[in-house]
């Protein structure tokens, strides 16, 4: 399809929810991702200008789909306009596409001016004031994303810690992964797996690079596709795993202290961290990082690209981290 027939079908579906006349300006697209494609597009519409993003597209889909929560672009956006009715810093819905609109599956958000590539927020001098309140910033956001109502999303999957193991265990057995040092790390986190936790909705992959950060620190929570509901503390966990510090070296995303995002989290919750429960967390999501890097390593080059095809050849780096973990070194 081409941007001007996507353009001309985007200026209806503007013009359904905004009112019309409606007209699209630098219409543009930011990724061609294996899975779903991001619009950013400026429309006057109802007579103000608005910057829009539009995301559209399917699902991941392998012979491992369904074992672990994936939402569709409906569902995510449901999830999103949850969340912002609570106050999280979510992506405001601006509309949600319909069959008729011939643009496929998707939604249309406010698009929020800030930074999301991981290696600039932690490194640049721009960022050194966000870097200083970050850390706490995210454990008040999490703690509002744990207070969404299940009742308002009941299309979650639940997955509780011994569920979660499991299905990436089964994960593993569908691809006939056999790595010692996996099937080592599987037992253990089936072994040390959180029991009677609380049980909430969890975004599912709460990180840097889903993050918009500006120089006050984080304006918004982007990637919402993973939400599901469960053990709270898999999204403190998933921040702090090394490879999304991209090279920095603070402990909560390369930016920040866990003593930060604790306390942060506790005042805004009312709820105590405690941090070994936080570390099996962060231990099992280094392994969830190796069987999606293997997931992603078996796509093919055709399908996915050479750069996330070589992905594919990273476990090691997660395994290191995983055993670091558990044998109690940083």
């Amino acid at each position: 399809m081409s941007n001007e027939e996507i353009a001309s079908r985007l200026q209806a579906v503007i013009e359904r929810h905004l009112g019309p006349p409606a007209t699209i300006f630098d219409l543009r697209q930011l990724t061609g991702g294996a899975n779903r494609s991001t619009w950013s597009f400026d429309v006057e519409a109802g007579g103000a200008r608005h910057p829009l993003i539009m995301q559209h597209g399917g699902s991941f889909e392998d012979q491992a789909s369904r074992l672990v929560p994936q939402l569709e672009p409906e569902q995510d956006a449901r999830l999103m306009i949850a969340a912002s009715a609570i106050g999280v810093p979510a992506p405001k819905v601006r509309a949600i596409l319909e069959p008729a609109d011939g643009l496929g599956r998707g939604y249309v958000t406010d698009r929020i001016e800030g930074e999301t590539l991981g290696q600039r927020i932690v490194r640049d001098e721009k960022f050194v004031g966000a870097r200083a309140v970050m850390a706490k910033q995210c454990g008040e956001i999490l703690a509002s994303i744990h207070r969404i109502d299940l009742a308002q999303v009941p299309f979650l999957v639940r997955q509780d810690a011994a569920a979660h193991v499991e299905a990436h265990r089964q994960i593993v057995d569908r691809f006939a992964l056999r790595l010692p040092a996996l099937e080592m790390a599987l037992r253990w986190s089936a072994e040390n797996a959180p029991k009677n936790a609380r049980h909430t909705v969890v975004h599912g992959d709460f990180r840097l690079g889903n993050l918009n950060v500006g120089e006050d620190g984080v304006r918004c929570v982007l990637d919402w596709e993973l939400g599901q509901s469960g053990d709270p503390m898999e999204d403190l966990g998933w921040l702090c795993i090394r490879t999304w510090r991209f090279g920095g070296s603070a402990p909560v995303g390369g930016f920040g202290s866990r003593e930060d995002l604790y306390s942060g989290y506790e005042k805004a919750s009312g709820y105590p961290v405690d941090p070994a429960h936080v570390r099996f967390w962060e231990a099992f999501g280094n392994i969830k990082w190796v069987i999606h890097c293997l997931r992603l390593g078996t796509r093919g080059i055709a399908e996915v690209g050479i750069e996330r095809c070589a992905i594919g050849r990273r476990i090691e780096e997660p395994l290191w981290d995983f055993l670091n973990l558990i044998e109690g070194r940083e």
